[in-house]
């Protein structure tokens, strides 16, 4: 059988290092994974790029292998939000308010949609966040749009300020 290269996001920065490591865990529990990136520390950054007043994010992405078959808004509503509620995750119409976790679909094989959300996440071209931890699952993994490797997307992002590797690795143990 054929799987789907899925590629999901993660965020914390309320006690970010207990709701990285089990949401990574209850996605391998759920669907296994086959790789994890490092743990990026980044400052919290609003719609703007302005500095927010609350706790630095660690931020990492796992790359997951899919049923073809399984429908990206099926796949986020049926696994991802669970997973989010469950570690406490209150959504608010403040996209930028301090979160314990959030799983986000960044790539979904080589699928592009603008309905009913955008894959890939248009943020991986100005979000050094979401570029890096990408480019550590996969640097030679082609963007589904311009065609352009993860790792050379990253390579602008390699000085960018308030982002850095932070001292947690994820252990699928």
């Amino acid at each position: 059988m054929d799987y789907r290269p899925v590629f999901i996001t993660l965020g914390s920065n309320l006690d970010p290092d207990y709701h990285l490591q089990w949401a990574v865990g209850l996605l391998h529990d759920q669907i296994g994974i086959i790789r994890t990136s490092g743990v990026y520390r980044s400052e919290p950054l609003g719609p703007d790029g302005e500095l927010l007043d609350q706790p630095d994010y660690l931020n990492a992405a796992v790359l997951l292998a899919l049923d073809p078959y399984v429908a990206p808004d099926e796949f986020k509503y049926r696994v991802l939000r669970p997973i989010e509620a469950s570690l406490g995750r209150q959504r608010s119409d403040d996209k930028f308010a301090p979160r314990p976790i959030d799983l986000d679909i960044a790539i979904f094989g080589d699928l592009v949609q603008d309905d009913p959300f955008p894959i890939p996440d248009p943020d991986i071209y100005t979000r050094a966040h979401i570029a890096l931890p990408l480019a550590d699952l996969d640097p030679d993994f082609y963007h589904p749009v311009t065609w352009e490797p993860l790792g050379m997307i990253a390579i602008r992002f390699a000085r960018t300020p308030g982002i850095y590797p932070a001292d947690l690795s994820i252990d699928l143990d």
